[in-house]
């Protein structure tokens, strides 16, 4: 007989998932985004609700989690629910604590007493895993958890979810059920756009294009010798797909589309572009929730490029979505879209993980994307993460994906192996940071730390079982490295291998923790005013881009004698970061004279969202030094600077 949950019929892999938990066992779940991988989270919160016990629910990004905060708090009370992103702590106290991974992972690095309390702790796409630089959050939250703690772990079609449960298993000690579907309840057709062809599938696509290529094509002077200027065939330039043109030719029926870009400003330009055709008309129920909404919006963001082309856009059902966005404009787009108000949104690839609204149809501007390193071919993962997209459950018999084709860089068996099923195997990207080595320092014998780094996923891959009979040498290269760097800072005293005052400081401190505890741990951070401390934790926050532009820098006073006195300290002379000061003096020291986030903005070419981030981050470092010390000279001075800067960022940021 069928199971029922919340009105829906259970799926069998969501039925072996809740037997699984009900015997108190950690579940993995594999299984297609958009099969309903939730509903088990759902269930065990359901459970341990009644029960008064805590559940802990982690995501890999900060939009993932404030839409569940909102999603939970309709659903369950939003006095039984809690957030924590390390700039926003909401009811810290709930029974439902939602907050991302690292919040999760630096909890019970630190041994917090409210760790003991957890039954369950929810990884949401924990193939997050597989990230370069954050993957190791993902396996040190499961080494560091409680034994008591069970987890279950989300995730988009993972082929080795076997060897990733037998791991948690073997580090744990207890069982560990493997829960796999590879049915999605509205398949995909995966298609292809063309400039010539339209719309079709990659055999059809391929054949056309070898046939193409075996066409001579001459430059008109050189076309009795066959040849062009360079020896070669002269083939004329390929026309570009163009994004109006397949809107077109999807028609009606084929809306509501998300239509992804890996660029932010190239998701506004297509917006733009799209409004001014007369493909969609103005929607009167648009314009009037647009209304209600920028009505209470501050003069200045009603002023904003982004809110008056969002203005535009949104009254013909055309929206934009990325992260640098303003959180209320971004909410605007996701409650007309969650409507079914909007017929094509242009957005990156976070609305893919951090918002759970398909559309009847997903396109891809292109199947390469940036990585932060260089540009690359987008992995199975990748493709099928944000593919998902496609097909809404009850309502669409099949979602339709659409890529654009760029006949320069057509690859046949590339695509046809990206499109066919998510191969990527999750493996490990363990890396031992500062962090963790003074946590196990200060909390562990030395025979304890070797134990626990061979717990690691990424001895299980390398070594399988026989993991705990590899060399020590090995498993401590980089653990010895790390500690020796420690003990030349003045973070280890090497004689009795105990922390040093510094070293305890930065075990509270997840990043720079040298550098934070060199300054905030001794008298060095008293020598510094308000204005001085905001500009050096920010040059700490600041990443620097080629593109990034400021009208106006302010090396004042307190910038000179800030610079003077970090050289005077061997190890602040020589942290990098702190070369952009001058830079960054352009969004700090308005601040401190009574500018507010307008100001700033005015004074640069960063986009909203991206500024709003990096004040995130500043009160993410001020929250972790007021954590970290138990002074309250330092504490005044953080709880100071936190107030001048969300003086700043008053009513346009959750602070």
């Amino acid at each position: 007989m069928a199971t029922i949950y919340k009105g829906l019929t259970l799926d069998k892999f969501q039925e072996d998932a809740i037997a699984a938990m009900e015997n108190n066992e950690s579940v993995v779940v594999s299984a297609p985004t958009g099969s309903g991988k939730t509903l088990t989270a759902d269930y065990i919160i359901d459970k341990y609700l009644k029960q008064k016990k805590r559940i802990v629910y982690t995501a890999p990004i900060k939009a993932l989690s404030n839409q569940k905060y909102k999603d939970f708090s309709l659903e369950y009370g939003a006095s039984n629910i809690g957030l924590m992103t390390g700039d926003i702590v909401i009811n810290p106290t709930a029974q439902i604590l939602i907050m991302t991974t690292e919040i999760y992972r630096n909890m019970v690095m630190t041994g917090d007493e409210s760790v003991k309390d957890i039954a369950y702790v929810v990884f949401d796409e924990v193939h997050y895993i597989n990230d370069i630089d954050r993957g190791t959050v993902w396996e040190e939250s499961i080494i560091y958890s409680p034994d008591s703690v069970r987890f279950l772990c989300l995730s988009a079609t993972i082929p080795n979810a076997e060897e990733f449960a037998a791991w948690i298993s073997a580090i744990k000690h207890h069982k560990v059920k493997t829960v796999k579907s590879d049915t999605r309840a509205v398949p995909l057709t995966h298609m292809f756009y063309d400039f010539e062809l339209g719309i079709t599938d990659l055999n059809k696509l391929n054949k056309h294009l070898k046939a193409v290529k075996d066409m001579p094509s001459y430059d008109n002077v050189f076309k009795k010798r066959g040849r062009g200027r360079n020896g070669r065939n002269q083939r004329l330039t390929q026309p570009q797909p163009d994004h109006i043109d397949l809107i077109k030719r999807l028609g009606p029926d084929k809306v509501p589309c998300l239509f992804f870009s890996f660029s932010r400003r190239d998701c506004q330009e297509k917006a733009r572009q799209l409004a001014k055709t007369n493909i969609f008309k103005a929607v009167p129920e648009i314009i009037k929730i647009c209304q209600e909404h920028i009505k209470n919006w501050p003069t200045e963001v009603k002023k904003l490029p982004t809110t008056a082309l969002l203005r535009v856009s949104l009254a013909k059902g055309i929206g934009f979505h990325h992260a640098g966005l303003l959180p209320m404009l971004k909410e605007l787009v996701e409650e007309l879209f969650s409507k079914g108000l909007i017929k094509v949104l242009y957005t990156t690839e976070t609305f893919a993980v951090g918002i759970n609204m398909p559309a009847k149809t997903v396109c891809f501007n292109a199947l390469r994307k940036y990585d932060g390193r260089s540009f690359r071919g987008l992995n199975t993962k990748e493709y099928f993460q944000i593919a998902g997209r496609a097909g809404r459950r009850g309502i669409d018999k099949e979602g339709l994906v659409v890529s654009m084709v760029y006949r320069q860089t057509f690859r046949y068996k590339e695509l046809k192996l990206l499109t066919d099923k998510d191969i990527l195997p999750i493996q490990s990207q363990f890396k031992l940071s500062v962090n963790t080595t003074l946590n196990l320092i200060d909390k562990h014998s030395k025979e304890e730390i070797e134990h626990i780094l061979r717990l690691s996923f990424y001895s299980y891959q390398k070594f399988g079982d026989k993991y705990a009979d590899v060399e020590t040498r090995r498993i401590l290269y980089r653990y010895n490295r790390i500690r020796k760097k420690l003990e030349r800072a003045g973070f280890l005293d090497p004689k009795n291998h105990t922390l040093t005052e510094k070293g305890k400081f930065s075990t509270k401190i997840f990043v720079d923790e040298i550098i934070l505890g060199e300054i905030f741990a001794s008298e060095i951070y008293k020598k510094f005013n308000d204005c001085q401390t905001l500009l050096l934790i920010a040059a700490l926050c600041y990443e620097p881009r080629e593109r990034t532009k400021f009208k106006k820098v302010f090396p004042n006073s307190d910038y000179r004698k800030l610079k003077a006195l970090i050289a005077e300290d061997p190890i602040t002379a020589k942290e990098p970061k702190f070369e952009n000061l001058k830079d960054v003096t352009a969004m700090t020291v308005p601040i401190i004279e009574g500018g507010d986030f307008f100001t700033i903005l005015n004074n640069t070419n960063l986009l909203e969202g991206d500024l709003i981030r990096f004040y995130g981050q500043i009160l993410d470092r001020i929250n972790q030094l007021r954590k970290a010390s138990f002074e309250h000279t330092l504490t005044n001075k953080m709880d100071c600077v936190e107030g001048i800067l969300k003086r700043a960022l008053e009513g346009i940021y959750l602070v």
